[in-house]
């Protein structure tokens, strides 16, 4: 480890010069260590939605996370998510799904539910979802927005509007 003094001059109008001395840690990183640094401490571009964002998702997103914080595996987690946001989407508009595929609790051996006769799973939310808005959005920005609302014990209601207005 090297010292390095970085000598700055300070002007004080009422009694003049001043000297300060700053001691700097000086050491090589590793390109590893240098790129772990350079993503912590260096800002990123900032990201936005490839597409705008829907109540749809957040309300999906907000699903998935609290069937996770139950205990529940990713892949379920998800594929519940996309399915609760279905059933409230289909029936806000006043459709309701087809009898013989109506959102069934897990048939006999399933981990997943179907709607209408179509397995909802989490590669179902990844292309509703995740791809829709772009995974590095969808990563780096709006996972960490919905958890930190639902850290704060902000309700669904609270939220799906309030966290879409800036994207």
């Amino acid at each position: 480890v090297k010292q390095v003094v970085i000598r700055c001059r300070l002007r004080d109008e009422e009694s003049g010069p001043l000297v300060e001395e700053v001691w700097l840690e000086h050491r090589s990183f590793t390109t590893a260590q240098r790129k772990r640094h350079n993503a912590v401490t260096q800002p990123k571009e900032e990201l936005f939605p490839k597409k705008a964002i829907r109540r749809f998702d957040v309300f999906a997103e907000y699903t998935r996370q609290e069937r996770l914080k139950k205990g529940e595996p990713e892949d379920v987690a998800a594929g519940y998510g996309i399915c609760l946001a279905k059933v409230v989407a289909s029936r806000k508009f006043g459709a309701k799904p087809k009898e013989s595929g109506a959102a069934k609790h897990y048939p006999e051996g399933e981990k997943f539910r179907y709607l209408d006769d179509e397995e909802q799973t989490d590669q179902v939310f990844d292309i509703d979802i995740v791809l829709r808005m772009g995974r590095d959005f969808y990563t780096d920005v709006f996972v960490p927005a919905i958890e930190k609302a639902r850290d704060d014990g902000k309700s669904y209601e609270d939220i799906r509007d309030e966290i879409r207005a800036d994207w």
